[in-house]
């Protein structure tokens, strides 16, 4: 551990880690609340206005403003902003009309282990046998999550399609990720984040005037509107702020360790807040996922 890393860090630093799990865990209950209200473009859409602005106020206020763009970081921002904000909610919040919130966690759950593949296959990083079996066990946990229990009824359709949109979501993330390393290197992530967010909003936007979604806004309960304020507030911005102070005084590893309670608060939450039923295998499915995240988050040192 860096001498950066080895301060000790401030308890406070550790709760708000821990609300970074649960705020990240509640969004799933908060999409599926304003998937079943709204258009899929135009609640994402709502989410990343919401956003949006917070960030460009936060860049401005924190930074002087935003960084400005060569073509290269253009194009590049331009890419960040289709995976991880247009692409990654097209998938989210139409996976989350179609499966529980508490599913959609689970599965979302895999990233890191499918971050650790593709940072493998993209830029060589090595892996060592724990990490491969973490990865193999974190399948396994999903697959019993999927299918409920039945593995064998992968082969038999019970893979649905929003099960399907949900890992494409995953996916999205990934590469929003894996790209995001070389922009980070010249950039701050406030900055990154704010430029990408912006291009992801108006693509958002583009696809949402096609929804025509204007009564339908006009119409959304007070539910639905706090679920959007949640979406892109809590949901997005703060959790950021929040988690890239636990990157810079933690390390990125012991920082995504934190990450391993997300998808338990999903779960809890969705059966608190949406009655979902939590069904043995999503227990065990759930435990296997942890398990085989924290496996793919071990230093490499200690993997070899």
């Amino acid at each position: 551990m860096t001498a950066a890393y080895a301060r000790r860090a401030p308890f406070g630093l550790y709760v708000k880690l821990v609300l970074v799990a649960a705020l990240w865990g509640g969004m799933y209950s908060a999409g599926r609340i304003v998937a079943q209200l709204l258009p899929h473009f135009t609640t994402a859409t709502l989410r990343f206005a919401v956003a949006s602005t917070i960030l460009l106020a936060l860049a401005f206020a924190r930074e002087g403003g935003l960084p400005r763009l060569d073509r290269r970081r253009l194009a590049t921002m331009l890419v960040l902003g289709f995976t991880g904000v247009f692409l990654f909610n097209a998938f989210f919040f139409a996976a989350l009309e179609r499966i529980e919130a508490g599913r959609g966690a689970l599965i979302m759950a895999l990233t890191p282990a499918t971050t650790a593949v593709g940072a493998r296959l993209a830029f060589g990083e090595r892996l060592g046998s724990a990490h491969w079996l973490g990865i193999a066990v974190a399948l396994g946990g999903a697959g019993v999550v999927i299918t409920r229990g039945e593995l064998a009824g992968i082969f038999a359709g019970a893979v649905s399609v929003g099960d399907l949109m949900m890992f494409g979501a995953a996916l999205c993330w990934v590469a929003y990720t894996l790209l995001g390393r070389s922009v980070l290197r010249g950039m701050s992530p406030l900055g990154a984040t704010t430029w990408a967010a912006l291009f992801g909003t108006a693509m958002l936007a583009a696809c949402a005037a096609f929804e025509q979604p204007w009564a339908t806004i006009t119409a959304l309960s007070a539910k639905g509107w706090w679920a959007v304020a949640y979406l892109g507030s809590f949901g997005t911005v703060f959790t950021f702020l929040w988690y890239y102070q636990g990157v810079q005084r933690l390390g990125p590893s012991r920082a995504a360790i934190f990450t391993n309670f997300v998808p338990v608060f999903g779960v809890a939450i969705a059966a608190a807040l949406l009655g979902e039923p939590i069904l043995a295998s999503m227990i065990v499915g759930g435990v296997l996922v942890i398990a085989g995240v924290a496996l793919t988050n071990r230093p490499r040192a200690a993997a070899r």
